[in-house]
């Protein structure tokens, strides 16, 4: 009990330091399913990614075995392909697939972007759920501009010409 409650207070020490105005800004790192790691600050706006500036980008929230979850992905990497230099999607899987599991399960499925196991950053999980008042349905749609900052929340799967419309308007921003 009492390492639970030291855990606690220290993801919410960190998430109060990722998006506190006027303190240092400090980072979270997540890894993506092939080893690359991404440095992410939150800013009272937003996300900075580190490598993805000047992108929108599309946060997707998803679980493997999620029937609308599995209906967006051939959209994604359509949106992907279509977009590679000026969007980048990333895919958290949350459903508990292990790094290796969501390797095989990416590859089966072709896909094309940054794809994250859930299971190993509960820290960037909990923080977005946090900020974005996430309360768990999938998939889960984060839209941020060029300039990182959050303008496109949605719980709920949007078919693909909604996601092209979205990434017109954000690109432009």
């Amino acid at each position: 009990m009492k390492k639970l409650l030291t855990a606690t207070l220290l993801i919410f020490s960190l998430l109060g330091t990722l998006h506190a105005e006027g303190a240092k800004k400090s980072s979270i790192e997540i890894k993506d399913i092939n080893g690359k790691v991404y440095s992410i600050t939150g800013t009272p706006e937003g996300l900075k990614i580190a490598g993805m500036e000047g992108k929108v980008v599309f946060l997707e929230f998803f679980g493997h075995n999620c029937p609308p979850c599995l209906a967006s992905i051939p959209h994604l990497i359509d949106m992907q392909k279509k977009h590679k230099d000026k969007l980048a999607v990333i895919g958290v899987e949350v459903q508990g697939f292990t790094n290796d599991q969501l390797k095989t399960f990416a590859k089966m499925k072709k896909i094309n972007y940054t794809v994250v196991p859930g299971s190993r950053e509960h820290l960037f999980v909990s923080y977005i759920a946090q900020r974005a008042q996430w309360q768990g349905s999938i998939p889960f749609l984060l839209a941020l501009d060029t300039k990182g900052e959050v303008q496109f929340i949605q719980a709920g799967m949007l078919p693909e010409s909604a996601l092209e419309e979205l990434f017109t308007q954000l690109s432009k921003k």
